[in-house]
Formats: C-alpha cells, structure tokens, sequence
C-alpha cells in the first residue's frame, strides 16, 4: 500500500491509526499542503486524487480518497482489530460519532476554508470547533466508557484525536469538555495512535518533532 499524507493533516491522521491499529505496513508519500504553493495541486497528485486533498490511499490495486472511506475498506478486508462494533445500536453511535467530527467540525476549520478567513482564521477556527464540541461532549456522556463508545477502541476515536489536536492548536479552551478530554488522554496511551502522531512523521519539519 501507499499511503499520500500531510503529517498535520486530521484526516491523514485518522487513516494512519487506522492502519496501525490494523498491522499494515505502507510506503508514505509527503503531500505538502502549504509548500509550492500546495503540492496537492500538482498535476501529478490530480492524478492520484481529482479532489485534491490528502489522504489518499493505493491498496490492493484501487485508489481510495476520503478517510472515512478508507477506513470503511480496511475495515471490510481486514477486520482485525474491529473498528465498527457489531452490535447495531453502539456501531450508529461510533459512525454518529464520527460523522458529527468528520462533517460537522473538521471541514469547517480546514486550510481551504481558514485561506479564506484571512485575519479571522483564528476566532473562526474556535468558534466552530467550540460548538461542535459543545454537542460532541453532551454526545459522549450518553456513549463514553474508556473511549468514544465503550471500552473498545473504534472509528469514532481515530477522529476525535486528530480533532482534538487541531483544538489544541487553535487554542480552544478544553476546560468545558472533561469527556472528550479524559477519552483524548487515554487513547494517546495507546502505540498505534502514538506512531501515527503528526511529530512522528516522515515529513514532520524538525522544529515539531516529538
């Protein structure tokens, strides 16, 4: 497999754990958003993804793009460990879950939308990740146990840490979301989501490694 990533990239992050999670090995190809002015617009990346965006991912003879789509593959080739619950009620709350932070936050606090904020990206980027969280965290005191739902770790929190992440470096005040907080923290614990960090990556500038 080769997997295209930005190592700050939330979605490139979530495809990462999953895979490590997962036992994969691949070849990681950098995508650098910010550098040539965006090397996701090359020519040569259209090819691999029209959307031109990251993450991208070539396995068993396809290419995939969007994380959630990608992991949903994983997931049907290679089901351990299990990602979606088998029982239907708790694998709604992991894909509600996951939804809310793939829909709802992410993609409203992304680089293409914060280029476009000019000197408000900042207070933007809270604003949405705030009220998100608001709802996420009233969500996870229904679901919670040691992770998003449960005690089994599942595709609803190979999306929370990335987002919580991206909180972290907007400057969001995490007082007010103690369950996202304490399931973040214990999830971080954890080797495969440690060996996908954005500080652990090949393409990881010095300055932010870990």
């Amino acid at each position: 497999p080769i997997l295209y990533s930005y190592f700050r990239s939330s979605c490139s992050w979530r495809v990462r754990i999953a895979l490590a999670l997962k036992g994969i090995s691949y070849d990681l190809v950098p995508v650098n958003l910010l550098k040539d002015g965006g090397q996701q617009f090359s020519a040569e990346f259209k090819a691999v993804n029209p959307m031109q965006q990251v993450p991208a991912l070539k396995i068993d003879g396809i290419t995939l793009s969007q994380s959630l789509a990608i992991i949903h593959y994983l997931e049907d080739t290679r089901p351990n460990p299990r990602l979606l619950p088998q029982d239907p009620k708790k694998r709604a709350q992991v894909r509600m879950i996951a939804d809310h932070i793939v829909s709802g936050i992410q993609p409203l606090q992304n680089l293409s939308i914060l280029k476009q904020m000019g000197e408000k990206k900042m207070e933007w980027a809270q604003n949405c990740i705030t009220s998100g969280f608001q709802a996420l965290e009233q969500i996870l005191q229904h679901t919670a146990g040691r992770y998003c739902v449960g005690d089994e770790v599942s595709m609803a929190d190979l999306c929370l840490v990335p987002q919580v992440s991206n909180a972290e470096r907007f400057k969001v005040d995490m007082g007010p979301y103690p369950t996202i907080t304490r399931i973040n923290k214990a999830l971080l614990e954890l080797e495969a989501f440690k060996v996908s960090h954005p500080s652990q990556q090949p393409d990881t500038p010095a300055e932010l490694r870990a």
